[in-house]
């Protein structure tokens, strides 16, 4: 999540909340919702993730990285950056999607100073928790409502990314109401988060967009959420259609 410059620990690059914004009581609140969150999925994606897709995941946690070390301009002196939630979902699922984003962020606040430490359970939960299952299940909701075709995974992922931030954004901002130390009213708060993010959201459409449209295009069998558009596999006139025992 990034608060912007005018809620930001320093000014300029890519910041995800800080140490001291949040007090301390909130942040351990969202540390715990960052553990659980994190520990069901590290058993779902155990249990859904199929094996051809798990070198996928680690290439989805690496590109988020890499993504997320650029900026794009957005209004006022403000900038943004890939979030990654739908993307990842899109591509590998929502439970090993949520493992992707918190293992960026552990890296980044750990080896980048970007993110607090004590503030990393925050920044979990509004992109790890918030962004991936909220921008999912708007994901999911989209694609029902299309054609099944590839272009409406695409365009589902890319409306989807949108969302995301914004409710990411929220989220942040209720964390602010609950516990927020920077002395502005939480109707500033608002206001300004959810503008700048609404424009962000762009980007991250048309980022999310892009990049699933580039992985259908030669890989459709890896994409976890055009699987529906994955028939049944053919089975040849007097060919068995289970296993041999050969």
């Amino acid at each position: 999540m990034q608060p912007g410059r005018n809620y930001a620990a320093r000014k300029g690059g890519h910041v995800h909340i800080p140490d001291g914004f949040i007090n301390a009581s909130t942040s351990l609140g969202a540390g715990a919702v960052a553990a659980g969150g994190i520990g069901v999925s590290l058993r779902r994606a155990a249990q859904t993730l199929q094996e051809r897709q798990a070198p996928l995941a680690g290439l989805v946690a690496a590109y988020i990285f890499a993504v997320q070390m650029l900026n794009f301009p957005v209004a006022a002196g403000t900038s943004g950056h890939l979030l990654g939630g739908v993307l990842a979902a899109v591509l590998v699922g929502p439970w090993a999607a949520a493992i992707c984003v918190a293992v960026v962020l552990v890296v980044q606040s750990l080896l980048f100073a970007d993110g607090g430490v004590t503030a990393l359970g925050l920044n979990i939960t509004n992109m790890a928790i918030v962004g991936v299952f909220a921008g999912w299940a708007s994901f999911r909701l989209l694609r029902r409502a299309l054609p099944a075709t590839k272009a409406s995974v695409v365009i589902s992922s890319g409306i989807a990314a949108g969302i995301s931030v914004v409710l990411a954004a929220c989220a942040f901002v209720l964390e602010y109401a609950l516990g927020g130390t920077g002395g502005v009213s939480v109707g500033t708060v608002l206001a300004a988060m959810g503008g700048v993010h609404a424009l962000i959201g762009i980007g991250e459409g048309v980022i999310t967009a892009l990049t699933v449209g580039v992985v259908l295009g030669v890989r459709p069998d890896l994409v976890h959420g055009a699987a529906h558009l994955q028939g049944p596999p053919l089975v040849l006139e007097g060919e068995p259609a289970g296993p041999s025992g050969g």
